[in-house]
């Protein structure tokens, strides 16, 4: 929201510096403030719309992102760093797709998108299994590493496991 909101707020200053001009031409006190309010209004708008787009672009990216990371720990039945790399890859290769221009400029930003997804969230999830596997040390958590059967069966197994004697 903070990104799309700056970008609608610098892109306006060129638009503040015509009203300037506008209100430099009139005395007439009425009309400059008439001017300054219009200016102001649609500034307001302007930034308003630029951070709720830019939220709302944030928002489906993260949840395409967790989203498609649950489904590849779930059908891979693991927690490891590659289902970070697959959902980043596959996100960014997704918005690279519908980024406007033509098709051989979204090919090439599918291509990209990809390979920077997996470049970028390498490391990140690399980091953020460490920091659970530290965060989990002296619990009977099973490590995201190991082997972890997901959905309902695997909760009703560890479950049992749990109530064993």
């Amino acid at each position: 929201m903070l990104y799309g909101g700056s970008k609608e707020a610098s892109a306006s200053v060129s638009k503040d510096a015509e009203v300037m001009l506008k209100m430099g031409s009139t005395s007439d006190k009425r009309e400059q403030h008439r001017l300054m309010r219009d200016a102001m209004e649609k500034r307001f708008l302007r930034v308003t719309r630029g951070s709720i787009i830019g939220g709302v672009r944030l928002g489906m990216f993260t949840a395409a992102f967790y989203g498609l990371q649950n489904l590849l720990a779930e059908q891979r039945g693991t927690h490891d760093v590659f289902n970070v790399v697959g959902a980043g890859s596959a996100t960014a290769a997704a918005f690279g797709l519908i980024m406007p221009g033509s098709l051989a400029w979204r090919a090439r930003n599918v291509m990209l998108g990809s390979v920077l997804g997996a470049a970028v969230c390498f490391p990140l999830g690399w980091l953020h299994l460490k920091l659970l596997e530290k965060a989990n040390e002296g619990n009977h958590i099973p490590s995201h590493d190991s082997q972890v059967k997901g959905g309902v069966g695997g909760a009703i197994e560890r479950l049992e496991e749990r109530l064993k004697p």
